[in-house]
């Protein structure tokens, strides 16, 4: 998290409230349980906006005006306010016109509940808080304008909003709050406003996959994603475990090693409702008001909230923070959505899936790929071109040969049609027929080729739940991603509403990067506080059989972003110990390389790696790119010995184009 004191030097936040370590038999935490982390998402696709540096020869000393931290609390505790430099004609008069709108929205004097107009509440500041501001908020309008402690921008953006809109803004509401999802980010920020004294209500209601799959309060991560996805990761590793150990001496049952699969299944969702319940306790704990249904806009300020037995509650906020996440995406073709299944499905699914199809080139369908051949089954991953788009491809394409060397198979093409041999039950998969064109390398000629499995699933990518949630009813800018388009998390065209995590265009598809925004959103909106969210450099793993971890640039967009001849990369392929004596097929396939920028003095913009336990090595070493560190400083590091994070304080190789395949050595 970025504060503005980083950027500008204005001051130092004090400690916040509650910010006391939680007791050691403390039953329920704030933060998410162990594990809740997300694999890898490409970068976002549009940059978090350049950083501004203290402009020459002004220090950030509020020698006139309000200081920064204490306009930015007037600011938020007003219900109308204006940033000034003062002393301006022309800031008078807009201030003088800003004053007449407001005149305008009053009620008739016959009206029983008259709109009481507050007066506009102005806020001299000097113009290195006009920087930080504007900075703060992207506004680059001035005199700013705040509505109930949301940035509005200037007479421009204010005169463009409804006058109906702006009259229902300036009534009481009976929230200051409304979450709409209940995933990581939402429940963070429902969580984080409460405790600043706020009256909340969050709405989760999860509709049922195609094929029938639902879950309880927690959001993908919890249920459908991370935490059951590396908790299957884990029984698969655990299998090699096994045969490892008879290597290491350990003298097992003879016969065959079986894995039950309702075992397995049955003990993570016990898990899971634990987690479940114990978020919704979270909230009552934190005077959350938690609302199992469906929330969709029915006025600017008015949320329609349906639950499962379709009766409606119609709730009223002041501010509204969108953080319903994403989806699973289906191709378009008869069938599919009856035959097929997707990782909403799969954690859940009541029998074994046999003989499996893995359609996408996505982390998801290459991890679950990886954990279900781990289990014993035979998995097919069928690709339409490129592996993990948007992550470094040199990477992509040494997972893709390790996988195939754990014995996956792969094909290329896309499915255009299924048949079903024989129906599925609740304790048995089902037989289908998956045909798709398959081009002859030979000839050139395509011919229609098909494969017998027993679970298809689908993995081709997902889209951000907000069709039904009625933002454009009230005219919410969305892209065509269906993400909301945001000011950093503001909604560009309606200031009241706000989007963290999945839904809100150009940011990392993370969890905990929801979790981040939509605490420090909460504390910036509701506190006064002047801190941002940072979207860049973010350490992240994607669960393959051999985990990948990076942060940072890969290597075709640090060559794109700084020349060829401005990058050098060190790289080495390496042998972890434990691999020695069971002599793993994985040891051929561990390595990693840091990308440099040779005339920054090898600043370190790219970190990768290929390992067990990646996860573990990328989150410690994310701190050394967020503190922009040099290649000398991995240099100086002393390595923990025998580990294979210690080869990151060794690597001397440079790569080079037309160099042999790197050969793993000893100790």
């Amino acid at each position: 998290m970025k504060s503005l004191t980083d950027l500008f030097g204005c001051f130092k936040r004090n400690p916040r409230r509650g910010d006391e370590p939680a007791s050691a038999n403390q039953s329920t935490s704030d933060s998410p349980p162990m594990g809740a982390v997300a694999s890898g998402m490409p970068p976002p696709k549009r940059r978090a906006p350049t950083e501004t540096k203290t402009p020459p020869g002004e220090r950030n000393v509020d020698d006139t005006g309000v200081p920064l931290k204490e306009a930015l609390k007037q600011a938020n505790d007003a219900k109308i306010a204006v940033f000034c430099s003062g002393n301006d004609e022309e800031e008078e008069k807009q201030i003088s016109e800003i004053e007449a709108i407001l005149k305008t929205l009053k009620d008739p004097p016959e009206t029983e509940k008259p709109l009481e107009i507050p007066e506009v509440q102005r806020i001299q500041v000097n113009s290195s808080s006009k920087k930080a501001i504007q900075y703060l908020t992207l506004h680059d309008s001035w005199p700013l304008i705040y509505i109930k402690g949301n940035a509005v921008g200037g007479l421009k953006e204010l005169k463009a909003l409804k006058q109906d809109y702006l009259k229902e803004w300036l009534r009481d509401h009976t929230y200051d709050l409304i979450v709409i999802g209940g995933g990581s980010g939402g429940l963070a920020a429902a969580r984080e406003a409460a405790r600043l004294g706020k009256k909340v209500a969050c709405l989760d209601f999860v509709k049922p996959s195609p094929q029938g799959t639902t879950w309880g309060l927690g959001g993908t991560c919890v249920n459908v994603g991370c935490i059951p996805k590396k908790l299957m990761h884990q029984a698969s590793l655990l299998g090699h475990s096994i045969h490892d150990a008879k290597k290491f001496g350990w003298k097992l049952p003879e016969g065959k090693i079986e894995h039950q699969w309702g075992h397995m299944r049955d003990s993570i969702q016990d898990h899971i409702a634990s987690l479940n319940w114990g978020y919704r306790v979270q909230l009552r704990e934190k005077t959350v008001t938690y609302i199992n249904s469906y929330g969709e806009f029915t006025g600017p300020f008015e949320i329609s909230a349906t639950n499962k037995k379709k009766k409606v509650e119609k709730l009223t906020a002041d501010r509204f923070l969108i953080a319903t996440g994403l989806r699973p995406k289906y191709p378009d073709y008869p069938g599919v959505k009856e035959y097929t299944i997707t990782s909403d499905d799969l954690f859940q699914l009541p029998y074994s899936p046999g003989k499996t199809l893995c359609v996408g080139a996505s982390y998801v369908s290459l991890e679950c790929a990886g954990f279900l051949h781990g289990l014993g089954f035979d998995v097919t991953v069928m690709v339409r071109s490129i592996l993990l788009r948007g992550f470094d491809q040199d990477m992509a394409e040494r997972i893709r040969k390790h996988m195939i060397a754990y014995g996956l198979k792969f094909e290329s093409g896309v499915p255009t049609r299924i048949e079903q041999i024989e129906e599925k039950t609740d304790e048995k998969a089902g037989r289908y027929r998956v045909f798709w064109p398959k081009k002859n390398e030979e000839t050139g000629e395509e011919t229609e080729v098909s494969e017998e499995y027993n679970t298809i699933l689908y993995a081709i990518g997902r889209e951000a739940v907000t069709d039904d949630v009625g933002l454009d009813s009230i005219g919410v800018e969305r892209a065509k991603s269906k993400k909301v388009i945001g000011r950093r998390e503001q909604s560009t065209t309606i200031p009241w509403v706000y989007a963290i995590g999945d839904v809100l265009e150009g940011t990392p598809e993370l969890t905990p990067v929801a979790i981040q925004a939509g605490r420090v959103l909460m504390r910036r909106i509701f506190e006064g506080a002047n801190e941002l969210t940072e979207y860049e450099q973010i350490p992240t793993t994607v669960f393959t059989p051999l985990e990948y971890g990076c942060c940072g640039l890969a290597e075709e967009d640090a060559i794109k972003k700084y020349g060829k001849e401005n990058i050098i990369i060190y790289h080495n392929v390496f042998n972890p110990l434990e691999y020695t004596i069971p002599e793993r097929m994985d040891k051929d396939h561990c390595y990693l390389k840091l990308i440099c920028l040779r005339n920054e003095e090898e600043k370190v913009v790219g970190f990768h790696i290929l390992t067990p336990n990646a996860g573990e090595v990328t989150q410690g070493f994310g701190i050394a790119l967020k503190l922009a560190a040099k290649k000398a400083d991995f240099d100086r590091l002393i390595g923990i010995h025998p580990t294979v994070a210690e080869s990151f304080t060794t690597l001397t190789l440079e790569k080079k184009d037309g160099d042999e395949e790197l050969q793993a050595s000893g100790c």
